[in-house]
C-alpha cells in the first residue's frame, strides 16, 4: 500500500525551498569560481563566466538573508528533525532498524545547518580582490573552500536519508502547494504579535 503524502508547515516548506535553491545555486557558481581561479584539486576545462565571482556573491548574500528565518524555525519549531541529547545511545542500538535511520537524518539535518552557517561566516570573511590575485592561501579561503566541500556532503546525504526514512512521499511533500487554514499568511503577522507579546510583555 502506497504511503500517504505528509503535510509540512506552509513556513517550513517556503523556507525550506528557497534556501535549498539559493544553497545549491551557491555550490554550483562556487565551484565555478573554484574551477577559474584555484583548481589545485582538479578542475575542468569551462569557459570563465563573466562575473562568477559577483554572481556566486550575489547567492550567498540572498543566502545569508534568508537561512537565519529557517535556522529559528528549525531550532525553535523543528526541533524534532534535529539531534537529540541522547543521540549516541540512541544511534549505538537498533542499528539498522527504522529508528536508528531516522536519528541518522536528525544528524544531517543538524549537520546541513552547522555546514551552512560555517559557508556563510566563511565567505563574508573573504575579500573579493583574492582569488583574480591568485592569492587561494589565505585561511579564510581554504575554510570556505572546506565549507563549500562539507555543506555538498551534508544535502547530499539530506536527500539521501529522506528517501531512505520517508521515501518519495515525504520529498513531494515539500513540494506541496496546499495548505490548512490555520497556516495561512494571513495568520502569520498576528502569530508573530502574539510571541513578540509574550516575549517582552508588550
Amino acid at each position: 500500500m502506497p504511503k500517504s503524502i505528509p503535510y509540512q508547515p506552509l513556513v517550513l516548506r517556503l523556507l525550506h525551498s528557497i534556501s535549498g535553491g539559493l544553497a545549491i545555486a551557491a555550490l554550483v557558481t562556487g565551484f565555478l569560481v573554484y574551477n577559474a581561479y584555484d583548481g589545485q584539486f582538479g578542475s575542468i576545462p569551462l569557459p570563465l563566466l563573466p562575473d562568477i565571482q559577483g554572481i556566486h556573491g550575489t547567492f550567498g548574500l540572498f543566502f545569508l538573508l534568508v537561512f537565519p528565518a529557517l535556522a529559528i524555525y528549525s531550532f525553535h519549531w523543528g526541533y524534532r528533525r534535529l539531534l537529540f541529547p541522547d543521540f549516541w545511545a540512541r544511534l549505538s542500538h537498533q542499528v539498522g532498524k527504522p529508528g536508528w535511520w531516522a536519528n541518522l537524518q536528525r544528524l544531517l539535518n543538524t549537520a546541513i545547518l552547522l555546514a551552512s552557517t560555517l559557508a556563510v561566516v566563511t565567505g563574508r570573511m573573504m575579500q573579493e580582490t583574492w582569488l583574480p590575485a591568485g592569492e587561494v592561501d589565505h585561511i579564510w579561503y581554504r575554510l570556505h573552500l572546506a565549507a563549500w566541500l562539507v555543506l555538498l556532503l551534508t544535502l547530499l546525504g539530506h536527500i539521501a536519508m529522506g528517501l531512505k526514512v520517508g521515501g518519495v512521499p515525504l520529498l513531494l511533500s515539500m513540494a506541496q502547494t496546499r495548505y490548512r487554514p490555520e497556516d495561512s499568511p494571513l495568520l502569520w503577522v498576528g502569530y508573530v504579535r502574539e510571541k513578540f507579546r509574550e516575549r517582552f510583555g508588550r
